[in-house]
């Protein structure tokens, strides 16, 4: 069933609250302004068989539309259409919980549960005539059209669902954008995956399409490419190497050299114990993975697991990193390198995070691949709520995280021996590299560790750490800041309550006393005056 919305007619708008909080951000109200003059059609796909259909009925509409209310305030020529029908949802457990149940039956039954006319609904058939939205896993989705291109806006597995004003913005954006930012994720050499579930892989950050701050939710592209029988786009806008465990062969490592040379932006992230391999890509850049890996003596976690701090270079490039640098929040990396910057090289280096030096140290020893690697493939049990996506099983370090801190650290891994060639911090764990050729700025990263971008250790909670907002960070820097759309606003100005030591005990008289008391009083006189009566 595809039924048109009314459009407002003539609305007048006042916000009176002290930072427009009912008002489009700055960078929103500019994404809307570009859109011109040319009619937006919103058109939501909503599944009877998905468990947001809730979200999609038809008693729900002036709810939706009044999460566009905002946009329609400065783009009243916005469409909207809802699209019914029913169709299985891609989800491996569905049919587990409906045994020998076919699909039409099953419609039958939740139209009889939600109290809807099947027959308004397409079938699976009638549906895949118009569109495919099996890539969206069936679920309740939106797709914006807007001058002949299109693009979909999700709904999110988290507790506020609808995508917020960045989400919208992101994909309002990529409507009217010529060139999508692309980042291209090197495969082949037993990289980390961006499209697995497993710990030590790249499936949140990218391209998991429920979670709300995925590159693929915040305005970019990704994809895979596979060097040994690819060339390198010239229209990516970064080109990740996220651990390689094999080495490159000549025709591949040419590319990258080449890629390089001509300018292109680069993040590439090793691991110890694979210095052999990363740093020969290194040796260009004036940086260099060092010999055996950093330790950091902390009394809760595994030495393996290092927490470097934020420098200010790192906090300038976005305000989120801004706030968690005051705030001192750290990095969580499992297993990481130091890395050593030669002086005079082709680039200006830029520390982004630093270990403390007092706690840490960079340890001469050949790791042990049992003690510092991720698991491989399995699937961690996850459920995702705000930003933080809680992983494990309840105990104090959940998943993965078992192996490197429920055991007592070996008594040499803490122990520091300059002797042996131990060096003290503070150490740097990722570098910025910028420098200016072909008429534009080259940006790369480099980072020791490859596990701070994985999906165990942006789903990390028995640290308080800036994993994500840090991830997210490098892409944007990458982007120039024109993806994730910025819709930060300013602090609350009414947060403080200034009060005295009298002015406390006037309240606590007030409170407990004579307010209580009157209403004492007041209850009493009402129930003498109704016995009289």
């Amino acid at each position: 069933m595809d039924i048109s919305a009314r459009k407002p007619s003539l609305t007048g708008y006042v916000d009176a609250t002290s930072n427009q909080y009912l008002t489009l951000t700055a960078n929103a109200k500019k994404v809307i302004k570009e859109m011109g003059d040319k009619p937006l059609e919103v058109t939501s796909y909503v599944n009877l068989l998905d468990n947001r259909f809730w979200y999609g009925k038809p008693e729900q509409r002036n709810i939706d539309l009044a999460r566009w209310e905002p946009y329609l305030r400065y783009k009243p020529d916005i469409g909207f259409k809802y699209v019914y029908y029913y169709d299985s949802p891609v989800d491996k457990n569905f049919f587990k919980y409906n045994p020998g149940v076919g699909l039409a039956q099953l419609a039958e039954r939740y139209a009889k549960s939600f109290k809807v006319n099947l027959r308004s609904f397409e079938t699976p058939a009638e549906i895949g005539k118009t569109i495919d939205l099996r890539p969206e896993k069936n679920r309740y989705v939106m797709e914006l059209q807007y001058n002949g291109r299109k693009t979909f806006l999700r709904l999110f597995d988290d507790r506020d669902v609808f995508p917020s004003e960045t989400e919208t913005s992101a994909a309002l954006k990529r409507l009217m954008k010529a060139k999508l930012p692309k980042i291209a994720f090197v495969q082949g050499e037993s990289e980390r995956s961006i499209d697995k579930m497993g710990d030590r892989h790249f499936k949140y950050l990218t391209n998991e399409i429920t979670f709300r701050y995925s590159l693929v939710n915040q305005g970019f592209d990704v994809s895979k490419i596979f060097l040994d029988d690819e060339d390198i786009p010239g229209d990516i806008t970064a080109l990740v190497i996220a651990d390689p465990k094999m080495a490159f062969d000549s025709i591949s490592r040419r590319k990258i050299e080449r890629y390089i040379a001509d300018g292109g932006n680069l993040l590439i992230a090793g691991e110890p114990g694979r210095q052999d391999i990363v740093n020969p890509l290194l040796a260009a850049l004036g940086v260099k993975m060092m010999d055996g890996m950093m330790v950091e003596k902390n009394k809760d976690f595994s030495p393996v697991l290092v927490q470097p701090y934020l420098t200010q270079d790192a906090a300038a490039i976005t305000k989120q990193l801004r706030d968690d640098f005051n705030d001192s929040l750290v990095i969580a990396m499992h297993g990481a390198a130091g890395l050593s910057v030669s002086a005079g090289g082709p680039f200006m280096a830029i520390p982004l995070a630093m270990t403390d030096g007092k706690n840490s140290w960079n340890k001469k020893i050949r790791p042990d691949e049992n003690m510092i690697e991720m698991a491989e493939d399995e699937e961690t049990p996850r459920s995702m709520g705000g930003s933080m996506i809680s992983i494990g099983d309840g105990s104090e370090s959940g998943g993965r995280h078992k192996k490197a801190e429920a055991s007592d650290p070996d008594p040499d891994m803490l122990r520091y021996d300059p002797g042996k060639g131990d060096q003290r911090g503070p150490l740097s764990a990722i570098v910025g590299l910028t420098r200016k050729i072909n008429g534009r700025e080259q940006r790369i990263v480099v980072a020791g560790d490859a596990d701070f971008l994985s999906n165990a250790e942006l789903g990390r909670y028995n640290i308080k750490t800036c994993n994500f907002d840090f991830s997210t960070a490098i892409f944007s820097w990458f982007a120039h800041g024109e993806f994730p759309i910025d819709t930060s606003r300013p602090p609350s100005q009414d947060k403080r309550l200034n009060i005295t030591d009298s002015g406390l005990a006037f309240l606590k008289v007030m409170l407990m006393g004579i307010l209580p008391g009157l209403l004492l009083v007041f209850g009493s006189v009402l129930l003498i005056r109704r016995k009289r009566k």
